[in-house]
């Protein structure tokens, strides 16, 4: 008997304590998710109709260890595609694979506002207008590291983005690398009545000329490769950008374009991308809508085809076609979406339709 009020006794001796520890965690960590749940309905000319169930789950957590250092964790569903996190419902009920999607830390200056170093498996880091797809799918996660800077005068805004990042490491041969900058400038329209955007990048690919595809070995998608099935070209990208935003109430509109130009030389001839499109609207409380359409052009070496949209003309280079889609808040962390592409697989006439439907549940937490 005395040992279970000595037990009690000394709980609640420790409660306050253990309550103050508590909330100290909370205040340093933050829990997040998100899942879809996707039917997809994917035609090609010539070819049969394909049906589809997908999932795409994702759960991370974020953590502050000291004031000025961000640490994040993210695993998500899918497979090791480094350009989507989706799981198909098939293989007779067979489990799904989680995988490590993000691990980076960000570290901000109090005395250097405006400028952050992050590393590791990162979020993309370059702007792109309108989530613009072009060059970058957006399930791509880099691995690498990045510095970002932004700052401010008056009613213009600038931002610079540097990386680094590791492509393929290879034991018995030259590894290849990317390096990319970005510069860009917003202006701010007076009374926040929208702003422009506009902004330059070069990517820069090392040692890949040459090499065999990444990620697939056996494929290039859309890429030009030698009779060995090694890359024709080298990637040297330029890209140029531009947005618009006009803040009409509940019901912004942004228009947008994205143009890319592989400038490695070595006669590389098909090496032009880009795209045109629109948002109106914003996801934010029930019953709110967002729509959104663009058109785009991609040459075979415009870009590196394993890294750009995965949805637009199956993944890859060498196409054309249009996007569109519109989203429906229906509760607070429940949306409802539809995108269809009607696209064509190749950039001169007579190439073949593919169109692609995708009907979408999309749940936070």
């Amino acid at each position: 008997m005395k040992r279970t009020v000595g037990v009690i006794s000394l709980g609640m001796l420790l409660l306050p304590a253990m309550a103050a520890a508590a909330d100290s965690w909370t205040d340093k960590v933050k829990l997040k998710g998100d899942f879809r749940y996707r039917h997809e309905t994917i035609k090609v000319e010539n070819r049969d109709t394909r049906n589809r169930h997908r999932i795409r789950a994702r759960f991370g957590v974020e953590a502050k260890p000291i004031d000025n250092i961000l640490v994040g964790l993210q695993l998500a569903s899918g497979s090791a595609d480094p350009v989507s996190t989706n799981e198909s419902l098939d293989t007779g009920f067979s489990t799904k694979d989680i995988r490590l999607d993000l691990a980076y830390f960000d570290l901000s200056f109090k005395k250097a506002p405006g400028l952050n170093i992050v590393g590791g498996k990162i979020k993309n880091p370059y702007y792109k207008p309108g989530g613009t797809e072009l060059i970058w799918d957006g399930d791509l996660n880099p691995e690498g590291g990045a510095l970002k800077y932004s700052g401010k005068s008056g009613n213009v805004k600038f931002f610079t983005n540097l990386g680094g990042f590791w492509v393929e490491e290879r034991g018995s041969d030259v590894d290849t690398g990317l390096f990319g900058a970005q510069g860009g400038v917003e202006f701010s329209f007076p009374d926040k009545k929208g702003s422009f955007t506009a902004g330059v990048t070069y990517y820069d690919y090392t040692n890949i000329q040459g090499q065999r595809p990444i990620f697939d070995t056996t494929k290039s998608f859309g890429n030009s490769v030698d009779g060995t099935g090694r890359y024709l070209y080298d990637y040297n990208l330029l890209e140029l950008f531009g947005e618009m935003k006009i803040n009409a109430g509940s019901f912004p509109i942004a228009v947008f374009v994205d143009y890319v130009k592989n400038v490695a030389g070595g006669g590389v001839v098909d090496n032009q991308g880009w795209l045109l499109g629109a948002k109106a609207g914003k996801l934010k409380d029930p019953g709110s809508v967002e729509f959104r359409y663009n058109y785009r052009n991609i040459e075979k070496d415009a870009v590196l085809g394993i890294f750009t949209d995965s949805d637009f003309i199956g993944g890859g280079t060498n196409g054309k076609g249009s996007e569109l889609g519109m989203d429906v808040q229906l509760a607070k962390n429940f949306s409802a979406g539809a995108s269809y592409f009607f696209n064509k697989l190749g950039t001169a006439a007579g190439a073949d339709d593919y169109h692609r439907l995708q009907l979408d549940l999309m749940f936070k937490f």
